[in-house]
């Protein structure tokens, strides 16, 4: 799902030709997306309404096709970014797509996407702990502790970013467009 969320808030962006969105998507995560994943994706929101498709014409070239969101579009992203499903932040993908677009969820929506991550940093901690306590192999317990700093580091942050939140001094407020 993490894909759709980053597709649909590109071309809440702006219209994009697919190559256009395709490269978006990959610079923003460093994967690559083929046009195979790409098109029926773009094709099934077409079909949903959330997405238009129109042609441009091209000087000597066969006409392109270019993608843009409708209202429909938007409250789909919003509710893939609010709406977490089971393990939707088990995944750091689905949890850093969602994170690079917070602007579009208020802030209880983002308090709520950051403490089922915490739900899930805890949960994993407590497991690579459990490993740990019973690992003497020198490499296995310098790569869990290890494990359990990285859990902890992001557990920090992921509470930076609930105080500030919580304190009201969000600066990325969402413009009226995005609502």
């Amino acid at each position: 799902m993490w894909i759709d969320i980053l597709l649909l808030a590109e071309l809440a962006r702006g219209p994009r030709h697919g190559y256009e969105l395709r490269r978006e998507v990959e610079a923003a995560t460093g994967h690559s997306l083929s046009n195979n994943s790409l098109y029926p994706r773009l094709r099934q929101f077409v079909d949903g309404g959330a997405v238009l498709r129109s042609s441009e014409e091209q000087e000597a070239k066969p006409p392109r096709h270019v993608y843009s969101i409708t209202d429909v579009g938007r409250e789909v992203l919003h509710d893939m970014l609010a709406e977490l499903p089971e393990g939707g932040t088990d995944q750091s993908r689905e949890f850093h797509a969602r994170l690079v677009n917070f602007a579009w969820l208020s802030p209880e929506e983002q308090l709520r996407v950051l403490e089922a991550r915490d739900w899930v940093l805890v949960r994993n901690r407590d497991r690579v702990a459990a490993l740990a306590s019973v690992r003497v192999e020198r490499w296995s317990r310098l790569a869990l502790d290890h494990g359990i700093a990285r859990i902890d580091a992001e557990r920090s942050w992921l509470a930076g970013m609930r105080a500030e939140i919580q304190s009201g001094e969000n600066p990325s407020e969402p413009t009226q467009e995005h609502r």
